[in-house]
């Protein structure tokens, strides 16, 4: 691994004039941030919800479902971001008079999308209307099967579409044809809530509200942080606002009781919530529920008002997640040993499977394998009748949807289904194929990235100063949005190590001299004894221990000098 440091663009200087600070403003030009204004996160930043295509007959046809008293059916997907999405459409459509209720199948059982099979067992609830989120864009099959019972589909997707789009006259994704919405990056949650602002708006034109209080559709948006944060969608400025605007409410206290519960189980504290408690302590314990049991859990915990009933259904999401752990350490430590001996230097991909692995787990795992080897990686599991299902992480520079598109153009009828984004994708295959699938993946990949992608590297935002090292400008990183797209500040210096000891039996507790100051560092999950001079890659970070507050460098990298 190297340490490259990112370029800084000129436009710094008029960040510097606005008034932000030398370091932050280093920190957000490098990111792409041209001015001071694309830091203003209040909600009126945010796109016309008129600028997504289709969004207007959807809201007229949710209108025309609220007035007739027809039954709705929202069809979820099962992660993270399909929880959101359901709860926020659940408590926004309630709010507004409609009559909603809310399916969630069984991944193992039915795979992925509406399919004809879920149709029919939507179909045992008499719903008029079937809403997806999160999912939809590629279900051809599944809207022709609801068509064929009488029942109206509207989808909400975000999704990448295939060549052919459902027959249904309501779909909102920023990502079909036509559509000019400016941001491509909302989560399935994100379009579920724009969606509700145009049914408000709808609605409020026909007076809807003379009689009844209009709802506020701000509460909703800790659910909108906590599924774009975990579904890894890109941080562009219109999920930025999102994020940050949620995080607020979570700090405030103002959060549904289901995400409260969340931070308990997670023992965190939602007065300094981050953009780390969404991804790494809420979403997991979300997510865990579809990957081992079922969705439904992490839904009821994020649509209940009763405080103890949040509580218990977020305390049955931790020890799901404690499981999905375990399970994952297996499957990683099985995958490892599976490597490391026959591991081709020269490869370009890594796809692996084991009878045994977990379905339910596979991406997890390939997301830790491909942060390892730094390659396009792909886990599979069993899926039943001769099918292997796999789930992919990919790096920059492949993206992972069209790669999969492009096998499944040059070898017609291997890949049963497939779908997903550029750095995040799944699959279902026959299992006799996985040899040439792999073969057909590496080869897409030798062809679609250079050697200087595939090497390893740590990016930085250059060196600070012994006295720009400070707590003020940790919590200042801390409370701000960073994620997928907009990454965390990270920083090198040289530094002579003047201290070093073992604590907990795997992690480094180190005091690291710059110029002539000492700094307090941690290093996680390395024991070996550091020489006297390093340079390090490193993140400012508030560390809080016993009521004590300080700051802390976490070394993500070192190299001697």
């Amino acid at each position: 691994m190297n340490i490259f440091r990112r370029s800084v663009p000129e436009n710094v200087a008029e960040l510097r004039a606005a008034g932000i600070p030398e370091v932050l403003a280093r920190v957000y030009a490098a990111r792409g941030v041209s001015s001071a204004a694309e830091l203003d996160f209040s909600l009126s930043g945010l796109p016309p919800w008129a600028a997504m295509k289709g969004i207007d007959s959807a809201a007229a046809r949710l209108t025309d479902a609220i007035v007739r008293g027809e039954r709705m059916l929202i069809v979820a997907d099962y992660d993270a971001d399909g929880a959101t999405a359901c709860a926020v459409g659940i408590r926004g459509l309630t709010a507004m008079g409609g009559l909603v209720d809310f399916l969630v199948p069984n991944r193992f059982e039915f795979g992925y999308g509406l399919t004809p099979e879920i149709v029919a067992l939507a179909a045992e609830r008499r719903p008029a209307l079937i809403i997806t989120v999160d999912n939809g864009i590629a279900s051809v099959e599944g809207v022709a099967a609801a068509h064929a019972r009488g029942i109206d589909v509207l989808i909400t997707d975000h999704h990448l579409p295939g060549d052919r789009l459902p027959d249904t006259a309501w779909i909102v994704n920023p990502n079909q044809p036509g559509c000019d919405f400016p941001s491509k990056h909302l989560a399935g949650v994100g379009v579920m809530f724009y969606l509700l602002r145009a049914l408000r708006a709808t609605l409020r034109g026909l007076g809807h509200f003379a009689n009844a209080p209009e709802p506020n559709l701000a509460a909703l948006l800790d659910l909108v942080a906590l599924g774009t944060v975990a579904d890894v969608v890109r941080l562009d400025r219109v999920n930025r606002i999102l994020v940050e605007q949620g995080l607020r409410r979570i700090r405030a206290g103002r959060m549904q009781p289901g995400v409260a519960a969340l931070f308990a189980a997670g023992g965190r504290d939602p007065r300094s919530a981050t953009t780390f408690d969404l991804g790494f302590v809420a979403g997991p314990r979300i997510n865990a529920a579809g990957r081992l049991a079922d969705m439904s859990i992490g839904i009821a915990c994020l649509v209940t008002d009763d405080r103890a009933s949040a509580q218990h259904l977020a305390s049955e999401l931790d020890r799901l997640n404690r499981e999905r752990r375990d399970i994952e350490a297996t499957m990683q430590d099985e995958a490892l040993v599976a490597l490391d001996a026959p591991v081709d230097v020269e490869a370009s991909t890594l796809c692996l499977y084991r009878q045994e692995w977990h379905q339910g787990v596979v991406g997890v795992v390939a997301s830790r394998l491909k942060d390892r080897y730094h390659r396009p990686t792909i886990v599979f599991a069993q899926a039943g009748n001769g099918e292997l299902r796999g789930s992919g992480r990919s790096i920059a520079g492949f993206h992972l949807r069209d790669a999969l598109d492009l096998v499944s153009k040059r070898a017609p009828g291997m890949i049963s289904r497939f779908g997903g984004h550029a750095f995040a994708a799944g699959l279902s295959l026959p299992e006799a194929e996985l040899a040439r699938f792999t073969e057909e993946f590496e080869r897409v990949a030798r062809e679609w990235l250079t050697a200087a992608q595939l090497q390893q590297r740590i990016e930085t935002d250059g060196a600070l100063s012994a006295n720009e090292l400070t707590l003020t400008l940790a919590q200042d990183f801390e409370t701000s949005v960073w994620g997928q797209g907009f990454p965390r500040p990270s920083f090198d210096n040289e530094f002579r190590v003047a201290a070093q000891r073992l604590v907990g039996g795997k992690h480094l507790r180190l005091a690291l001299t710059l110029g002539d100051q000492e700094f307090e560092a941690i290093l996680f999950n390395r024991t070996e004894t550091l020489p006297r001079r390093i340079r390090a890659a490193y993140r400012p970070e508030v560390h809080r221990y016993r009521g004590l507050v300080s700051l802390q460098l976490v070394v993500e990298h070192w190299e001697p000098i």
